[in-house]
């Protein structure tokens, strides 16, 4: 197992074309973050918004998606990535339906993306892809998610492989090939999950 996560750590090395980083500090409170663009995939009103949280792992500020719709989702639109990895620290705080934060990777549109969540009211990690605006399982696994504490999730990706992280735990290593090529990155909800975003980073190429 470890030769298998060293060798799929020389692929990312080889892979990172370059690396960035946003804490939303330094973006208008009250509207979405500039340089992103948010909508759902499905149905609803979602509500993308920088706010002010002093509490934050990086404050002051934090994403914040306060709405309702199928699946909610945010996206770095000036980010175009093959190869690499995609990280966030999220703190799911409300929702009765679902209560989950997400990560994006190889995102074209609204309809098309793959998705890695963790969920406080399953208590699990689990991996997506969607194509069309249909969102389809590849897999689930538990995991302690507890709601109202901030969490770190990443994705690791390169060519068919992808590794998914939980607070510095993998929970998910596969192949998969459903979605192909570069495509932006960015963060996601389900239904009435009212959750934070922090420290978003990539890298890749």
């Amino acid at each position: 197992m470890r030769q298998t996560l060293l060798a799929f750590a020389g692929l990312l090395i080889s892979s990172a074309g370059f690396a960035d980083s946003t804490g939303f500090d330094e973006d208008s409170t009250g509207v979405q973050p500039a340089g992103w663009t948010c909508g759902v995939t499905g149905r609803g009103s979602p509500i993308w918004t920088v706010e002010a949280d002093a509490a934050a792992p990086s404050g002051p500020n934090v994403l914040t998606q306060s709405g309702d719709g199928t699946f909610p989702w945010c996206a770095k639109t000036d980010v175009a990535i093959t190869d690499g990895f995609v990280e966030v620290k999220i703190k799911p705080m409300q929702g009765s339906e679902d209560r989950a934060g997400g990560l994006m990777w190889r995102w074209t549109d609204g309809d098309n993306y793959y998705i890695a969540r963790a969920n406080a009211l399953e208590d699990n990690v689990s991996l997506y892809y969607t194509t069309r605006g249909s969102r389809h399982t590849i897999k689930y696994v538990d995991a302690p998610v507890a709601a109202d504490q901030w969490h770190t999730l990443r994705v690791e990706f390169a060519g068919k492989r992808i590794q998914v992280m939980l607070d510095g735990k993998a929970y998910i290593d596969l192949e998969d090939e459903h979605i192909t090529g570069a495509g932006a990155v960015g963060v996601w909800t389900k239904a009435d999950s009212v959750t934070a975003f922090d420290d978003f980073s990539w890298s890749g190429q």
